[in-house]
């Protein structure tokens, strides 16, 4: 394939996470191979004044200053193609605005179900929740759904309106990817055209190899908030005192750690905070299975796929992604998501039987070579922003959404 010049865009998140990974990783990769790739990043920050707030909500519908500034890009850097990894909530779809009067390609990954769900999990309450996806989007602001705030959330359930009565995500995007067939058709049940999403799952890079040996304690890494099942976790090894857990990671939920801990209660968990990503995955090759609570559907987590790599097998909840992902007795275990009693067993299970637990880890390993390899993953984006290109074009609505624009 010859050379691209691609523009990579992403609005980081306050608190870093597996998207955040994705957006690097993609990047390194395309470099690797020889194409030109541009990194366009914003950062998140809490407004502290009324005037800010009400500035971020009108920039999360239309931002007139990225449209600007990136038509300018474009203008000046002439890519073949752009990939938004994530626009909410600075950024805003103006950019791919930008994008159609330029005449560039847009590939958008749909690493969440921001499209479909104010609060982007399609989770509510402790369980997985479609309200949304019954009813509309607007349903989301009698709960507050986003951050718990009806205001915030009727925000962006105005711009996600506000754009699909424009056919925003319609015509201005030419190729979404869904991480998981699940995602995708979530995806299309919400709305989106089926003819232009792809899946493509993540990957890891570089390949950390596979661990030696069975393993000295079970291991947990991502964000510790409620949607990750953190909670439920730890209620589950407050009666798993033989089995030692490493938590690998930050967020509201190493609080409860911390207390707890401070009156003698989950005294095997060992809390390790957030480390830089080579230590998390020598952290991971020395775990006899990694942890993966979940109660939300997930859209592709990375930290499965580097459990694989590193031939570690995943106890997991049986929900959305992970169900496609893992294979129970062949990759891993699955438990009742939210269920702290079938986590005890399966955890118990798995400690107590090493030699089967290695096994699942070796076939686990494998499945990592089959489908989420480097090599794989250029094959597919690759393939991914030709389709893009050649779909340029054949959408021709060039209209802004006159309700954001005015």
């Amino acid at each position: 394939m010859r050379r691209l010049k691609i523009i990579s865009v992403h609005n980081r998140y306050l608190m870093a996470g597996g998207e955040d990974q994705v957006f690097e990783s993609e990047a390194a990769l395309l470099r690797e191979h020889g194409h030109e790739i541009t990194q366009v990043e914003e950062q998140n920050a809490y407004p502290d004044s009324v005037s800010k707030k009400i500035g971020m909500a009108v920039d999360c519908m239309w931002s007139r200053s990225w449209n600007r500034e990136f038509r300018s890009l474009l203008q000046k850097s002439r890519p073949d193609v752009v990939h938004v990894h994530n626009f909410f909530p600075r950024i805003s779809p103006s950019i791919y605005y930008a994008c159609r009067r330029e005449d560039v390609p847009v590939v958008q990954t749909l690493h969440n179900y921001r499209l479909l769900c104010a609060g982007a999990e399609l989770y509510r309450d402790g369980k997985v929740c479609e309200e949304c996806l019954d009813h509309g989007v607007l349903r989301g602001v009698r709960h507050g759904c986003y951050q718990g705030s009806r205001l915030g959330t009727a925000v962006l359930t105005l711009m996600v309106a506000v754009h699909r009565r424009a056919r925003t995500w319609s015509n201005m995007v030419d190729c979404y990817i869904a991480l998981t067939e699940f995602s995708r058709n979530k995806l299309i049940s919400g709305g989106l055209p089926a003819d232009r999403i792809r899946v493509k799952p993540n990957f890891v890079l570089p390949d950390p190899g596979a661990k030696a040996g069975p393993g000295e304690y079970a291991i947990f890494v991502g964000r510790m908030v409620k949607s990750k099942g953190v909670p439920m976790m730890l209620e589950a090894w407050s009666e798993l005192s033989p089995i030692p857990l490493h938590i690998v990671g930050d967020g509201p939920c190493q609080e409860q750690i911390e207390i707890e801990k401070s009156v003698g209660k989950l005294t095997s968990v060992i809390y390790r905070g957030r480390l830089p990503r080579t230590e998390t995955l020598a952290a991971i090759k020395k775990a006899r299975f990694l942890v993966f609570p979940s109660e939300w559907y997930e859209g592709f987590p990375v930290t499965i796929a580097e459990a694989f790599a590193c031939g570690v097998p995943v106890v997991s909840s049986r929900l959305g992604a992970m169900q496609e992902i893992i294979t129970d007795s062949v990759t891993g275990l699955h438990f009742e998501a939210g269920n702290v009693q079938d986590l005890r067993r399966k955890a118990e299970w798995a400690w107590q039987h090493p030699e089967e637990m290695q096994a699942m880890g070796r076939r686990a390993r494998r499945e990592f070579e089959q489908k989420y390899t480097a090599a794989q993953n250029i094959l597919m984006l690759e393939e991914i922003y030709e389709f893009a290109r050649a779909s340029r074009g054949k959408q021709i609505s060039l209209a802004e959404p006159e309700s954001v624009t005015v």
